[in-house]
């Protein structure tokens, strides 16, 4: 079964990254995000990229540089994450063969994101913008854009956003904290991912 989920894992340790992803994965979350400004990021990104790219897709967050494109890139993610819209790491990110979601919030910059490319749209803060501001801005954006609610949704609250017209879901701190351990992880993850299932009426896996 395929989950828009993304696990964003701020703080992620090196050493912890194979580990936590492994959990990920089992608990049925298999797209994971390292932020660049967790420690030393992209020894992360490779290590999770080398040893668990064959069963989930690994990408790189708060990007905000074309250059951090690049090496990013050179670890072998798959995706770029940005909190904003700047069309340079847009067309860096497709020229590169990587997956575009950058961070959006008006209707100005959900348009010019998809001019530049991206892949799927990033709602950040969504918590600010709450269901009502997605279903409003879902009424405007093209058939099929894909729409990622990240910054406030809580899987407790999955059906609304699903409701409002959201495909998927970034999580943070609902899923990872510098200093938790991977069972602490795999609880949360599995909560996750019984809340999406009951929100689109499957059966948890």
């Amino acid at each position: 079964m395929t989950r828009n989920l993304i696990a964003i894992l701020r703080g992620l340790e090196p050493g912890e990254a194979v580990a936590i992803g492994e959990t990920l994965i089992a608990a049925g979350i298999a797209m994971i995000e390292v932020p660049l400004n967790s420690p030393e990021p992209l020894k992360s990104i490779a290590a999770m990229q080398q040893a668990l790219g064959d069963r989930a897709r690994i990408g790189a967050g708060t990007v905000l540089e074309p250059e951090e494109v690049r090496a990013v890139a050179a670890t072998g993610a798959s995706f770029v994450v940005s909190p904003n819209c700047d069309p340079r790491v847009i067309a860096r990110s497709k020229q590169l063969g990587l997956g575009s979601y950058p961070g959006v919030f008006t209707a100005s910059e959900c348009f010019a994101a998809l001019a530049a490319g991206a892949d799927a749209l990033k709602i950040f803060p969504a918590g600010v913008m709450g269901p009502a501001g997605i279903a409003a801005l879902r009424a405007v954006l093209p058939p099929g854009t894909q729409v990622y609610a990240v910054g406030g949704a809580a899987p407790a609250d999955f059906a609304a956003w699903r409701a409002a017209g959201v495909d998927g879901f970034g999580l943070g701190s609902a899923l990872f904290r510098p200093g938790w351990s991977a069972a602490r992880v795999a609880e949360a993850a599995r909560a996750a991912v019984a809340a999406w299932d009951a929100a689109h009426g499957t059966a948890a896996a």
